[in-house]
């Protein structure tokens, strides 16, 4: 069974909350315990749905025939960027983290070049492009670039094999509702995810 449309779509508006993204983070341990203060978790992460950087020098993606000129900006191939930041000075820590949601139809090639190219656009000095209420949080690039993928009990064994094998770490989403359209459009059902914590042994 492949994984329908809408059930990525959701995944991708969960995480896009505060909420969702520390859920998701606490699914993966060494993650979680990068969040500068438990205590203030809200305003520790900032996630950012569909990415943005300015990239300040030229850069080229060959597979998507792209070339970025200095002081350009470029949407990064992931999810979600997760941005670690201290809440009393409201400043950046170095280590950011990229989310990629396995997609309907991307086999582990596509999966893994997704994050690939992310790792390409973030060797050259970069900022980020953060949504206005964000926009006084200094922004500079990080010291820790760290991708976390989101796959689904639907998604095919060689994608889970190979993430494994090239030791990248990855939580596993069940659906727990129904899964009909018309179930997740309903405004009495809302979706509800399940992840098992041993999945990643990273």
């Amino acid at each position: 069974m492949s994984i329908q449309p809408f059930i990525y779509e959701e995944l991708l508006a969960e995480y896009s909350e505060p909420q969702g993204a520390i859920a998701l983070l606490k699914q993966f341990r060494p993650y979680l315990e990068m969040i500068p203060s438990m205590r203030r978790p809200f305003e520790s992460v900032i996630s950012v749905p569909l990415p943005i950087v300015r990239i300040r020098s030229a850069a080229t993606a060959v597979a998507e025939r792209i070339q970025v000129n200095p002081g350009e900006a470029v949407r990064l191939p992931c999810e979600i960027g997760m941005l670690m930041c201290d809440p009393e000075w409201k400043i950046k820590t170095g280590v950011e983290i990229f989310v990629f949601i396995h997609r309907p139809e991307e086999d582990f090639s596509d999966l893994l070049g997704r994050w690939r190219q992310t790792q390409v656009w973030l060797n050259r000095e970069y900022e980020w492009i953060l949504p206005p209420r964000h926009q006084h949080v200094l922004s500079e690039g990080a010291e820790q670039t760290l991708p976390l993928f989101v796959v689904f009990h639907e998604t095919p064994m060689r994608v889970k094999r190979g993430l494994k094998g090239a030791s990248l770490p990855f939580v596993e989403q069940a659906v727990f509702t129904s899964t009909l359209p018309e179930a997740a459009e309903s405004p009495d059902e809302e979706f509800g995810f399940s992840s098992p914590l041993d999945e990643a042994e990273y």
